[in-house]
């Protein structure tokens, strides 16, 4: 039951990546899907596990992802998948984990990559 305030379109997404505010990226697609191309400056967390990274400690977070863990009112962390619907189950486990802005990318790395080739 996505709505604009839990989704975040291309345009507004590109305008973010260019701004670099505070940005973080979250592909939650397979290992094999994201070594196949991934969008620049993401980081990996299968939909799977996006629960248990989230709930890590900072310094555990730090360690694994080589990033500061966003705190829970980050502005700008952005889920995605390829098609969207696993971002968008991730963007809603990181909702009730307390991340109050999390948004999915609903147009995923197929919308992405298709509009970066141009």
């Amino acid at each position: 039951m996505a709505n604009a305030d839990t989704e975040i379109s291309y345009s507004d997404f590109k305008s973010l990546i260019e701004k670099g505010e505070d940005l973080v990226i979250v592909d939650v697609r397979s290992k094999a899907e994201v070594d196949k191309g991934h969008i620049p400056g993401s980081i990996h967390i299968p939909v799977e596990n996006v629960g248990s990274d989230l709930s890590l400690d900072p310094d555990a977070f730090k360690e694994k992802f080589g990033m500061p863990k966003p705190p829970l009112d980050a502005p700008n962390l952005v889920f995605h998948c390829q098609l969207g619907r696993r971002g968008e189950a991730a963007t809603e486990k990181a909702r009730s984990l307390g991340f109050q802005y999390a948004r999915n990318f609903a147009g995923g790395y197929k919308e992405w990559s298709e509009k970066e080739r141009k």
